[in-house]
């Protein structure tokens, strides 16, 4: 249905509760190394309950590798640093959110790659950091879902 991309994501029980977000939405999940865990961590595999088993989840060694991968996908890349939210596009299937790492964010060097109309944020009060990463994925990709009426879904 829809990409979810964590680049070098770190804490353990973030990417479980993301496991068991992309398989109750029919989404695929791209984790790019170096991951912060092992996926097969009691924390990971406690917040991702038994989906483990039936989740579409892809390993790259670089970020180029998933670009290659999912070529042919529009990108948006979820960043604090994007002047656009998440609910100002249309999205459609297959498209790919990418997240950075709990603490940094996505690097300069993925951010820069990207137009304006790529880049998405999620709203938060000012002066404050981020949300937490399986929230924001969540908070996204069920806007993405909710545009194409929950298809595959309820």
């Amino acid at each position: 249905m829809f990409n979810i991309v964590l680049y070098e994501p770190e804490i353990p029980p973030n990417t479980g509760n993301i496991i068991r977000l992309c398989v109750n939405t029919s989404s695929n999940l791209h984790l790019i190394k170096p991951l912060g865990f092992n996926l097969d961590e009691k924390q990971v595999r406690r917040a991702g309950l038994d989906y483990h088993d039936v989740a579409k989840i892809n390993i790259y060694e670089t970020y180029s590798d998933c670009l290659k991968t999912l070529k042919g996908n529009r990108f948006f890349a979820v960043t604090t640093k994007a002047t656009k939210y998440y609910g100002d596009f249309d999205y459609k299937k297959g498209d790919v959110f990418v997240f950075g790492p709990e603490t940094r964010g996505l690097p300069m060097s993925i951010l820069d790659n990207l137009i304006e109309d790529e880049k998405i944020r999620v709203p938060m009060v000012k002066n404050n950091r981020s949300l937490n990463l399986s929230n924001s994925v969540a908070i996204v990709l069920y806007e993405a879902w909710r545009q194409i009426n929950f298809e595959s879904g309820i």
